[in-house]
């Protein structure tokens, strides 16, 4: 009955896995190697980055506080007493648990380990996320997505030439990433044409 804890830094807007860990215990110090190790690995900007996490002990802790203030990384955390309010992680973790490899327990962390080294891989570089377009995480991070995507319709176009038929709604259009994600985002003014919109149609 020992639980090993798994850390996951997860990129929203790619949803590419940026660092993880299994320990045997959750702790700040833990999760502070992480996201430092994590922030370097990646050549972060200064005052480039927010990181969103839950109000765990952990991540509201004086120990990351400053280490955010150090590596001049805005915070933002969940709202209170809601556990499900960053849905990217909740469906990382989601992937995870009911991926065929995952076995459900571990005999040793040496085990959850080598488990981890084979499904990370797989998650950030084989991986088709339906929410950026059936592109891996990987494409979407490194800046691969546009040249994917642009062979991917010309595939398409192709297919449609040899047989419109099995193309009910016509030619194919061209498909592309979002170009924002929010967790929780920013309230429409009056002047925006898109809360217009939603009030025109009563959609909120």
């Amino acid at each position: 009955w020992t639980y090993f804890y798994l850390y996951v830094v997860l990129d929203i807007f790619s949803r590419y896995v940026v660092g993880w860990m299994i320990a045997r215990q959750e702790n700040a110090a833990l999760a502070k190697e992480l996201i430092k190790e994590s922030h370097g690995k990646h050549d972060v900007h200064p005052g480039h980055l927010i990181l969103h996490a839950d109000r765990g002990t952990q991540m509201t802790s004086k120990t990351l506080a400053q280490l955010m203030v150090d590596l001049d990384v805005a915070t933002s955390f969940n709202r209170p007493h809601v556990s499900n309010d960053n849905p990217f992680s909740e469906s990382q973790f989601k992937t995870a648990k009911y991926h065929p490899s995952y076995p459900g327990k571990f005999s040793a962390i040496e085990d959850a380990l080598a488990w981890g080294r084979e499904f990370f891989p797989w998650y950030n570089d084989a991986h088709k996320h339906s929410g950026i377009a059936f592109l891996t995480p990987a494409d979407v991070h490194y800046g691969r997505a546009d040249d994917v995507l642009a062979l991917r319709h010309l595939a398409r176009l192709k297919g449609y030439e040899a047989h419109p038929e099995r193309f009910p709604h016509g030619a194919p259009r061209p498909t592309a990433v979002p170009n924002a994600v929010y967790i929780n985002p920013p309230k429409a003014s009056a002047t925006d044409e898109g809360f217009r919109l939603r009030q025109a149609f009563n959609l909120d």
